[in-house]
């Protein structure tokens, strides 16, 4: 990875900026870009998966007979088809392994948690950075001040040949929340309620951009869930401005200070040209997705008949080390209603262990828990899927129908808080209410 943090191209003359207009004219080699333009951008980072990766890549990069322009950009990680269940996904998995092997790649996380984690924990992504991903929540390195989105094989085999895409510059949507989260409501809560209000596709292609003292109060992981779930917007980008809760993480992983030197430009001039929706945090309470959409959201107050038989603490929206906190918060000293599975599968097994030192795992242990492997399981459709005519609470971004099981079975999002106070009381339920 770049030992110093991206800097910009030298102003010639200042204009007013938003954010995502800064990160794409850096990228372009550009004073600045305006909104429509067409542009050609150096990647810094390309992300791909068991799944979208080498599998996929490799035929047509040996039938161009090309070589990926830079393998220390890229980043492979293995969490889609990992632990192999049948002969398909073994043969997906070696795919991946000895093409890792053959090219040399110098950054492979192999089943060690899933990629929109993993890839942050290790200190890869950093402000002011252009990357991509192979996988559709790509927009999570937005958090971190980056733009950072998902592009097909046929782009990423492109950006591996090149080391260059090409962008249009999105106009920015500025989610501005006031106010503070009550305890028991979260960055999932705000991002259902957000889903739930514009729709799937109420921010196609465009940059959603977070802001406000809501915002710049949540810890990292959870504004990794803003804009991990701006992809269920339709959103080509999630972004939050470079802070100093931006920076203390980050030289919390290890990431060195001259790699950050400059972090404090990667914000949007508030003369510059965006559309702003205005939401207050103190009044948001827990939001529940019911089946088959992320954009079928109320109040968790609806629900309350809904009677769940698994609960599922997963996902790279759902069960990082912030999200086991709140988990736990809610099952510390109880255990889970009769006839209620839970089950909770860490995104990824830094997080896991640490929990683990914290005490948080063993008390989803003792509240009834069945933990499961570091990897995207049951939310990309692949190993703990649910049973024929099952209901689930989840913390997953997406509940389409067939996704994670049966076409029988009825999946409802919620945030950890929510899915802990359903598992433990048997139907849907409020967490503030237990937490009270």
């Amino acid at each position: 990875m770049s030992s110093v943090m991206p800097q910009p191209h030298p102003l010639s003359n200042h204009r007013p900026q938003t954010l995502a207009q800064k990160l794409i004219a850096r990228a372009a080699r550009r004073s600045h870009v305006a909104v429509g333009e067409v542009v050609t951008c150096d990647v810094d980072l390309a992300m791909f998966h068991d799944s979208s990766g080498p599998r996929r890549l490799k035929p047509m990069l040996d039938e161009l007979g090309a070589q990926i322009w830079d393998t220390n950009k890229v980043v492979l990680v293995l969490d889609h088809y990992v632990p192999a269940k049948d002969a398909d996904a073994q043969q997906i998995v070696q795919i991946a392994r000895d093409t890792a092997r053959q090219w040399k790649l110098p950054h492979v996380i192999d089943s060690e948690g899933i990629c929109h984690v993993v890839l942050p924990e290790r200190g890869h992504l950093k402000p002011g950075m252009f990357c991509v991903g192979g996988d559709s929540h790509s927009p999570t390195g937005g958090a971190f001040a980056c733009y950072m989105f998902g592009i097909g094989a046929t782009e990423m085999l492109g950006v591996c040949v090149t080391g260059q895409i090409w962008v249009q510059v999105p106009r920015t949507l500025r989610m501005h929340w006031a106010g503070r989260l009550q305890a028991g409501v979260s960055a999932k809560d705000m991002m259902l309620h957000m889903v739930g209000r514009f729709g799937m596709n109420g921010a196609q292609y465009q940059a959603v951009e977070f802001s406000g003292s809501a915002v710049q109060a949540l810890c990292m992981a959870e504004r990794m869930t803003l804009s991990n779930m701006s992809a269920e917007m339709g959103a080509q980008a999630g972004l939050i401005a470079a802070d100093e809760t931006t920076l203390n993480h980050l030289r919390g992983i290890g990431v060195a200070p001259e790699q950050l030197a400059g972090a404090e430009q990667w914000f949007t001039d508030e003369d510059a040209d965006y559309e702003q929706w205005d939401f207050d945090a103190s009044q948001l309470h827990p939001q529940v997705a019911a089946p088959h959409s992320p954009a079928n959201t109320r109040d968790v107050g609806e629900f309350a008949d809904v009677a769940p038989n698994i609960a599922y603490i997963g996902a790279c929206t759902g069960a990082k080390l912030e999200d086991l906190r709140a988990a736990a918060s809610v099952l510390k000293g109880h255990r889970v209603a009769a006839g209620v599975q839970l089950l909770v599968a860490p995104a990824s097994a830094r997080e896991q262990a640490q929990a683990t030192q914290e005490g948080v795992m063993q008390i989803l242990l003792d509240a009834g828990a069945t933990v499961l492997p570091n990897s995207c399981g049951a939310c990309a459709g692949y190993g703990a899927t649910f049973p024929e005519g099952a209901t689930v609470i989840s913390t997953t971004a997406r509940n389409f129908k067939g996704r994670m099981g049966p076409a029988s079975v009825n999946v409802y999002l919620s945030s950890p808080y929510t899915v802990a106070a359903s598992a433990l009381r048997g139907r849907i339920s409020d967490a503030r209410e237990v937490l009270a």
